[in-house]
């Protein structure tokens, strides 16, 4: 009886992605599958296409309405995320909020202003309608 001797695979590295991917799509397979598609005429032969490449029936819609929309430059796949701005675009963004902050500086500080004059202004009323004072005179001694 001869013994088996037990396999030991090494453990996967550290940078190794064990996780599976998002598969993507090349235009041309696109395309292929979506005259293929098109070329069906029986009962059921999308779903078994589908099965076939494990592909969802939403993933054909989506694909047949950008090939609505542009042809086959819209089954090209599309940049994700927000676009970059470029550096006169920031730049202006910078001065705007500057700005901005200036512009809420100078507001309060009017503010500020105009109640300091108002306050100015009914003294001077108030001070308006006081008896006038005598003028202080010198007493002998």
């Amino acid at each position: 009886m001869s013994q088996a001797l037990p396999i030991t695979l090494p453990p996967p590295s550290a940078t190794e992605d064990t996780t599976p991917g998002r598969r993507t799509f090349s235009p041309e397979y696109k395309l292929k599958i979506l005259t293929e598609c098109d070329a069906v005429t029986e009962p059921g032969g999308i779903g078994a296409i589908l099965r076939r490449e494990g592909l969802y029936s939403s993933q054909l819609v989506d694909w047949r309405r950008r090939r609505a929309e542009d042809g086959i430059h819209g089954l090209a796949p599309k940049k994700k995320g927000r676009p970059a701005k470029d550096r006169k675009t920031r730049a202006l963004e910078q001065d705007v909020g500057r700005l901005e902050r200036e512009v809420a500086r100078l507001q309060d500080r009017l503010r500020r202003s105009e109640i300091i004059i108002d306050a100015q202004k009914k003294l001077s009323e108030l001070l308006a309608l006081l008896p006038p004072m005598p003028a202080p005179t010198e007493k002998p001694e």
